[in-house]
């Protein structure tokens, strides 16, 4: 399991969530945010630290956004290493 950032975040990015995050696992994806899903450690800090409430647990992610889960799994996909250190968010 791990955090997933929603709807919200388009057009936002505040940043808040990413500076409270133990494990970097944010990342800019052009109009939003996402979260590593294979970094996040389901510690819950940046969820109260988002202005736009657009974190959730996985399992708590509202009906209408579940499709984020997916967008925020396969962001990473086929990135290189590099590609990920360069669009992370600290």
């Amino acid at each position: 399991m791990a955090y997933v950032v929603t709807s919200p975040c388009i057009g936002t990015k505040d940043g808040a969530c990413a500076k409270v995050c133990p494990c970097a696992c944010f990342h800019d994806a052009g109009e939003m945010l996402v979260i590593d899903p294979d970094a996040c450690i389901d510690c819950g800090l940046c969820a109260p630290e988002c202005p736009v409430a657009a974190i959730f647990a996985e399992e708590d992610v509202p009906e209408a956004d579940r499709g984020f889960v997916e967008r925020n799994r396969t962001f990473f996909d086929g990135l290189s290493v590099e590609e990920k250190n360069r669009l992370r968010v600290v």
